[in-house]
């Protein structure tokens, strides 16, 4: 790996802190709060909303290795939401009912970039790595409730995924953010992405009386 993106880890990993302590927080208790199946229907709403937004971006994206990322990333969180959605299922709630709220303002900023360097880096760089870091926080949440099943499918599906994703984003960066000028940009995109995903993620876990909301 490159001094700029070892440097960018260390940077997003920085930014990262607040969210990764506010879902250890909520996880102190035995038996921590929140409701699995709301939580789980999060998930729903986050694999849909960068699945769509990965499908977006790839019609505008001129580098073909950049378009097939953003294709396997659309694909891959298509396939999260419907484990996500079995899953959601045989606990009892009706998928078909189940309708996304409107985009909230992460989404649309995300939709809004128009260069490969900030597509890269909010995307595939930093929001698979804020969703890697939540996600551990509710498997741990889950297995303290006993929901042996949703850990292993998060365990053997989606965070391999998640991390695959964000690797893929560090190869896409060290290849194209190859000048000052678009190095700085990556940064400020990682750190644009993160300071609105904590906030929209506090303004979350307020609602739902805990931080260990999955996805991003």
């Amino acid at each position: 790996m490159s001094t700029f993106i070892d440097d960018l880890e260390t940077f997003k990993a920085e930014r990262l802190t607040p969210i990764l302590a506010a879902g250890r927080a909520s996880l102190a208790d035995a038996a921590p709060a929140g409701d699995a199946q709301r939580m789980l229907q999060v998930a729903l709403v986050n694999e849909i909303s960068v699945s769509e937004l990965a499908a977006a971006w790839m019609p505008t994206t001129p580098e073909l290795d950049v378009k097939i990322a953003f294709a396997r990333q659309a694909g891959d969180d298509a396939s999260h939401f419907q484990l996500v959605a079995d899953r959601l299922a045989a606990l009892g709630f009706d998928v078909a009912s189940f309708h996304p709220p409107p985009e909230g303002a992460l989404f649309r900023y995300l939709r809004e970039l128009p260069s490969t360097v900030e597509r890269v880096a909010a995307g595939l760089f930093t929001l698979e790595s804020i969703a890697y870091a939540v996600n551990e926080s509710f498997m741990a949440f889950c297995e303290k409730r006993g929901d042996a099943e949703t850990v292993r499918i998060y365990r053997e599906h989606i965070q391999p995924d998640e991390r695959a994703h964000q690797q893929l984003g560090q190869r896409l960066l060290a290849k194209y953010a190859i000048t000052p000028e678009l190095q700085t940009v990556a940064r400020q995109t990682v750190a644009k992405v993160i300071d609105i995903a904590t906030v929209a993620r506090a303004e979350a876990a307020a609602r739902m009386n805990t931080a260990c909301l999955p996805g991003c």
